[in-house]
């Protein structure tokens, strides 16, 4: 409510509210480098030993997901766009936890 108030009140509004917006989408974007940072230094083995297929899969998946996000205004200002951000976030989260399993299987 706190934040509404100078969005309401002043004469630039809309510009203090697309500033607020911006700085909280990349306080969260920078939550969750710093996280993905974070779980990478903690399976630096699990990654070490992953093959070179699989450690390119589970980068291209990351990569992938972090161009979605780029590009998530774009794509989803249509409906098959939003319909294909879906299904590419899908494939590359799939793929992210197929490497994670294979690499976490005891076979």
């Amino acid at each position: 409510m706190l934040l509404a108030i100078p969005v309401a009140f002043t004469p630039s509004g809309g510009n203090l509210a697309e500033a607020l917006l911006t700085a909280l989408t990349m306080g969260l974007l920078a939550g969750v480098a710093w996280a993905i940072y974070v779980f990478s230094r903690e399976n630096q083995l699990t990654l070490a030993t992953l093959s070179d297929g699989r450690r390119a899969v589970l980068y291209g998946a990351v990569g992938l997901i972090a161009l979605l996000i780029a590009g998530s205004d774009k794509l989803t200002a249509t409906g098959g766009g939003t319909l294909l951000w879906i299904l590419l976030f899908a494939a590359a989260a799939a793929a992210i936890w197929r490497v994670w399993m294979d690499a976490n299987s005891l076979s």
